[in-house]
């Protein structure tokens, strides 16, 4: 059985997303960050050098980094869905929005987390990080624009991938800006399996 190693308030939600939708058996290993560094605990350390989440374990095998998880879940257990074919020009652009989640959409969010949680103020970093988010929120939002979905106009490993931005653009009050976004993200919380890895994630965020 696959054994998923979640960290409450990190981006291993989707991949309990991704295994809900899936619909295979798999046991969650729940892990606290520190209330007053917001650090993974050391714990997590005895799983991967990095003491970092998700990671899973399977058939003997550790996996590590949200994107490499979720392709490796969709390739073993998605029965030919969630993914387009591998020759096809549409994989091309599945797999872009697989690297794309975790790079180029992610960095100035975290940018913006750490310049706030340290209460400083640095006008350059501040000011790239704003650039950047408008930036990628534009394109993505332009992307969107007549599509339920990322690729396909169908729930892919994209989507998953993508969710967790989406939602930090939902805390921050942001989707209103962005109405293909703000209705992307109704389609995706359409999804029965979306609201149960909601409701996991606040059971063992507590």
């Amino acid at each position: 059985m696959i054994k998923l190693h979640h960290l409450n308030k990190s981006r291993s939600k989707r991949i309990i997303w991704l295994l809900e939708e899936l619909g295979i058996d798999y046991d969650l290993v729940a892990y606290q960050r520190n209330p007053e560094t917001f650090l993974a605990p050391d714990d997590l350390k005895e799983i991967h050098p990095l003491g970092k989440a998700p990671v899973i374990e399977d058939n003997g095998k550790i996996i590590t980094e949200s994107g490499a998880i979720t392709d490796y879940l969709i390739t073993t257990y998605g029965k030919g869905k969630y993914m387009p074919e591998p020759q096809s020009d549409s994989y091309v652009s599945y797999q872009q929005w697989l690297h794309f989640a975790e790079s180029s959409a992610m960095v100035p969010f975290l940018l913006k987390l750490f310049i706030t949680k340290d209460g400083c103020k640095t006008n350059f970093i501040g000011d790239y990080a704003d650039n950047e988010i408008g930036k990628i929120l534009s394109y993505v939002n332009q992307q969107l624009k007549g599509k339920q979905y990322l690729v396909d106009d169908t729930l892919t490993g994209a989507d998953f991938m993508m969710s967790f931005v989406i939602e930090k653009v939902a805390e921050a009050g942001m989707l209103s800006h962005f109405a293909e976004i703000e209705r992307y993200f109704e389609q995706l919380k359409t999804h029965e399996s979306y609201h149960t890895a909601n409701e996991l994630e606040e059971k063992y965020g507590k």
